[in-house]
């Protein structure tokens, strides 16, 4: 297929815009959210938490640009760690995205109703503030439930829409900001502020003091982040060069947006009235400022916004988990696809999981956000952890870019602290978040097991010849599995073996060398050694076997592999891509790195 029929990458904007959309929606909740436990702090504390995004930014962009490939956290640890490790990523990263999918769902709606209801009152239609609370839930229901239709129809991100929503939401908070500083200016006044001052001494009383109040507000405040590793998710769609630039303008969006509309919440609305609105605080504000025509405005950008990171949930939960089930990490029944190509086991999977925490914690958004933190939080910390990982373990691996150590480190406890602020806040958010971590990653590890699973439970029931049987059947189909390792060094033999035994099911490995020119065949040399390997009792259950190519190693060279002999690239192994190499990893179409 020639170049002018592949898919056109994205640029800079559109690329920033499908992000942006997901961390900039943050804005419409955070505020309300760090004022709630900061008081006339919130735009400090949500500087700081600009600040977190400085550090990350270093963090993503050296891993990502040595990994260009789509799976953030989980893609970075399958290639730097082990699966198990990566695992534990992913099934983070899942929960994250059941919270996002939840609580932009119940939030647009919450917008929305703010709209209607006093338009409603202008018809002359009586519909109480009960009875829109009663319904919040049931339409956040609606949503999830339509988006998840839309998807499974084969409705995807389209650039141009999600760049239209970032347009009119920049826009949007924009005109919000200025708007609102003019109303300060113009007919503010000094009881407003005098009055938040009152209430916030009375918030630093409560938490024990001005360092503990930051403390706490910096934490729950790190939702405001949410959504800095969606360009990550999404790289291999990206133009050269984009991924940087991404993370510099969701940087600066955070940076500038977030604590300036906190600041304009202060400054003309009283706190007793953004804690009761915190849910919906833009709106709220917008209103006392704007009449109904901000209001319109700002619901609307909301609702679209939202919806907008609904759709995202659904589309990156799809790609993740598909990616997982190639990788054996989840059952191999959610890989499948439908006529559309869409993944119709995992979208409705995914629904259920956001129908039940919903329900279970009744829609409250400080709990929704207490489970989202932990889940994304763990998920960043775990990307810095990769960071530091990937330097011991793949030294030696092509990167544009490298980070210092010190801003990663310090990265990875900027986010530690936030977890343990978000648990000091409220300890039931540990218990909702463990409600759906422990089962996922029980699942998970039970299929990275599965061998040692199937053998255990064959032992209990060994005493139903037809059960033993049926479990010796599946033992045997997963131990049959085929892994292949693309080697250029002898001394990479036992490593390999070594990643297989602790990291796979399967006992077949076939070695790959490329022959090019006065090179010489290591395939007598490697079957020698496994003999050794093998007569010392090492990896005495392997069936290991070479072959050699006579063609230079290189991607062209394992995409013909793989298709001649119909291998997913997930089975496909190879070693650090270096510097010396005129090829980068992204080409390669999705092999594992596991030597250096």
């Amino acid at each position: 297929m020639s170049n002018e029929h592949k898919h056109t990458k994205l640029g800079q904007f559109f690329a920033t815009a499908i992000c942006g959309n997901d961390i900039l929606s943050s804005a419409l909740y955070v505020s309300g959210i760090a004022a709630l436990f900061a008081g006339i702090y919130a735009p400090i504390v949500l500087l700081c938490v600009g600040v977190v995004l400085l550090l990350y930014r270093s963090v993503y962009r050296e891993v990502v640009e040595a990994l260009p490939v789509n799976g953030g956290a989980y893609n970075a640890l399958l290639n730097s760690a082990s699966k198990g490790v990566a695992s534990v990523a992913g099934t983070m990263t899942v929960l994250s995205y059941i919270a996002t999918a939840v609580i932009s769902a119940k939030t647009a709606i919450e917008y929305l109703f703010q709209f209607i209801r006093p338009l409603f009152e202008t018809m002359h239609l009586q519909v109480s503030a009960e009875t829109f609370r009663e319904l919040v839930v049931p339409f956040t229901i609606v949503i999830l439930f339509a988006f998840a239709l839309l998807v499974i129809a084969g409705v995807k991100d389209s650039a141009k829409v999600v760049a239209g929503i970032f347009s009119l939401h920049l826009v949007t908070l924009t005109l919000f900001i200025i708007i609102g500083v003019i109303f300060w200016i113009t007919k503010g006044g000094n009881s407003i502020i005098l009055h938040n001052i009152a209430v916030t001494k009375d918030i630093v009383a409560n938490n024990g003091g001005l360092l503990n109040t930051i403390f706490l507000a910096f934490s729950v405040s790190l939702l405001g982040i949410s959504g800095f590793e969606s360009s990550a998710n999404f790289v291999e769609e990206q133009q050269p060069g984009v991924f940087k630039k991404t993370l510099r303008n969701m940087t600066a969006g955070v940076t500038v947006f977030n604590p300036l509309i906190a600041a304009v919440c202060l400054l003309v609305l009283p706190m007793v009235e953004i804690i009761n609105g915190k849910d919906f605080l833009l709106a709220s504000v917008a209103f006392k400022f704007g009449g109904m025509i901000l209001l319109g405005l700002i619901a609307i950008d909301a609702f679209l916004v939202l919806c907008g990171a609904v759709l995202t949930s659904y589309v990156g939960v799809s790609g993740l988990m598909y990616r997982m089930s190639l990788d054996h990490i989840l059952p191999q029944f959610f890989s499948k696809k439908n006529n559309k190509g869409s993944y119709t086991r995992i979208i409705l999977l995914f629904f259920a999981l956001c129908l039940s925490i919903l329900l279970v914690t009744r829609g409250d958004l400080l709990s929704l956000a207490g489970v989202y933190t932990i889940s994304f939080l763990s998920v960043m910390t775990l990307f810095a952890v990769g960071n530091l990982i990937l330097r011991r373990t793949r030294r030696e691996l092509k990167r544009p870019y490298r980070a210092p150590v010190i801003v990663v480190i310090l990265a990875a406890l900027s986010t530690i602290v936030g977890i343990i602020g978000n648990i000091q806040v409220d300890h039931q958010n540990v218990m909702y978040f463990l409600i759906y971590f422990i089962p996922a990653i029980l699942i998970v590890m039970t299929m990275l097991f599965k061998r040692d699973f199937l053998l255990t439970v064959g032992h209990i029931v060994g005493f139903i010849p037809k059960l033993k049987q049926y479990i010796n059947g599946r033992i045997d189909l997963i131990t049959e599995s085929h892994y292949y390792v693309f080697l250029h060094d002898m001394s990479n033999i036992f490593p390999a073996l070594e990643y297989i035994n602790r990291n796979e099911n399967g006992k077949n490995v076939t070695f790959v060398h490329c022959q090019d020119k006065d090179q010489v065949n290591l395939c007598d040399d490697v079957l020698e050694s496994v003999r050794v390997f093998k007569k010392s009792g090492v990896f005495p259950h392997m069936n290991i076997n070479c072959n050699h190519i006579d063609k230079k190693f290189g991607p062209e060279t394992v995409r013909e592999f793989t298709e001649q002999n119909n291998i997913s690239p997930s089975k496909v192994f190879i070693g650090s891509i270096h510097e010396t190499h005129e090829f980068d990893y992204q080409d390669f179409g999705g092999v594992r790195i596991i030597l250096e």
